[in-house]
């Protein structure tokens, strides 16, 4: 069972640890849980991930609507969409790294990134070898968070299951599991395999 003051305290302690691993710079990324109740928490707009307390922490629907009187983040609809279209998540995570950012600009042409051959490529659901190619969809940043959303929503739902991860070129990714450590875990191994694909394409002597 996952009420609200359970989530927070995860939330908090995921902020914690992704701030520690130069995964939430300033204000940057939102994270949320789903609660039994059929409503979710999520944190507020503006707070520093790695100094998170309880009280930055507030109740929204799963439609975005704030049930508490605090001011969600302006992404909030993107962990709404997540939730829509994957019935099994229950923890959203969204995260911002060097690496990840510069890659997803130097792919300016790509709507997807491509990782393939890597042993952490298991993380993902269903994945048992490492002899695979994963299609991380990408898609171009907005202030817009409906159109943002409605552009994501046939990409996400082309998926059975959804790939639990998008990224958004130039800012952050996405990444999801159905508990809150699941949820880290691919976040970390989803940051560390984008800097591992950053580091190739520089050997490579790709880019833009």
């Amino acid at each position: 069972m996952i009420d609200f003051t359970d989530a927070a305290n995860a939330i908090v302690a995921a902020g914690g640890r992704l701030d520690r691993l130069g995964l939430a710079p300033a204000t940057a990324g939102n994270y949320s849980m789903r609660l039994d109740d059929g409503t979710m928490a999520i944190t507020v707009s503006g707070a520093h991930k790695g100094r998170l307390t309880p009280g930055q922490v507030m109740r929204a629907s799963l439609e975005g609507a704030s049930l508490d009187g605090k001011k969600p983040s302006a992404e909030t609809l993107l962990h709404c969409l997540v939730y829509e279209v994957d019935g099994g998540a229950g923890a959203v995570l969204h995260s911002h790294s060097v690496a990840g950012t510069v890659l997803s600009r130097a792919l300016a042409d790509r709507s997807a990134i491509e990782l393939e051959g890597y042993e952490l490529l298991k993380i993902f659901p269903g994945v048992v070898d490492h002899d695979v190619r994963i299609a991380m969809p990408l898609v171009d940043n907005s202030q817009d968070m409906p159109t943002l959303a409605a552009q994501l929503r046939p990409i996400l739902q082309a998926g059975t299951p959804p790939l639990p991860a998008f990224y958004i070129r130039g800012h952050g990714l996405y990444a999801w599991g159905p508990t809150m450590d699941a949820a880290e875990n691919l976040v970390e191994a989803c940051e560390f395999l984008l800097n591992c694909a950053w580091e190739e394409l520089k050997l490579n002597g790709g880019g833009r």
